[in-house]
């Protein structure tokens, strides 16, 4: 079906079925789109396992892709799963009518805090952030020019090493749920205003709610105000996020989450 080399498992289950590729930005990785499975293929990693251990665990919990296969061959996984139908919650439509996208935020937000965490087999508190936030500055691998621009430099923090340095004398108290890990509009799909998927799930575990709060509104923030799409949509105020949720912002907690995900 391609050049592409696949274990015996992985091909028999999509045999000759028609797909399209598309390269998902990362270095040796690709994701093959079929009518109702995607493969993607990718460096074999520690991220892609609890992925797919999440994706497991996650099945009549929550709308996520199901994992029909995963094998592992030459150092690549290969991942293949279910297909979720459904527009990006940043798609124009939901951008052009922001209390539809509001209340779709807020359900999808209150589904991943209803599920019980008891048995969640993948951990996301402050200990393990911090500790890969760590690994990261040590080895040089915090991108300074993708931060916000007002977090390093004059009037922020020296270097990722001061930022990390501020980040764990200043940990704020915890409230675990199950947290998405990476909850920003692209990662939601919506189908006539409700959720109808999760995706991209390789951070998602027992984390505390604000950290999903808080990429939340950074997303909204910036979808809204043109720094993603280029688009500027008027008369926007993210903090109707909290309306839509029926809480109170913390804004301690909302900027320390924030700033924690500049390691990543």
């Amino acid at each position: 079906m391609t050049n592409i080399t696949l274990p015996k498992k992985i091909e028999e289950l999509i045999s000759d079925k028609p797909y399209t590729l598309s390269d998902i930005g990362m270095s040796g990785s690709q994701v093959l789109m079929f009518e109702d499975m995607v493969l993607k293929i990718e460096k074999r990693s520690d991220y892609v396992e609890k992925q797919v251990r999440i994706m497991k665990w996650l099945e009549e919990k929550l709308p996520a892709p199901k994992v029909l296969a995963f094998e592992i061959m030459e150092e690549k996984s290969f991942l293949l799963m279910s297909r979720v139908y459904g527009d990006m919650a940043c798609s124009e439509y939901y951008l052009e009518h922001p209390k539809v996208l509001l209340k779709a935020l807020a359900e999808a937000l209150k589904m991943m805090w209803a599920l019980d965490i008891a048995d969640c087999p993948n951990l996301r508190d402050l200990d393990t952030e911090l500790a890969e936030g760590k690994y990261r500055v040590e080895n040089g691998l915090v991108d300074v020019e993708d931060a916000e621009p007002t977090t390093f430099g004059e009037g922020g923090f020296e270097s990722p090493a001061h930022l990390l340095q501020w980040l764990e004398e200043n940990r704020p108290e915890q409230e675990p749920v199950f947290s998405h890990g990476d909850f920003c509009l692209p990662n939601v799909l919506l189908v006539d205003g409700e959720v109808s998927g999760f995706i991209d799930l390789g951070d998602a575990g027992v984390g505390d709610k604000w950290r999903d709060i808080a990429l939340c509104y950074r997303s909204l923030k910036h979808n809204f105000d043109g720094t993603f799409g280029g688009k500027v949509y008027e008369d926007f105020n993210p903090d109707m996020l909290f309306e839509a949720l029926g809480i109170e912002p913390d804004w301690e907690k909302l900027n320390y989450y924030i700033l924690l995900d500049e390691l990543f």
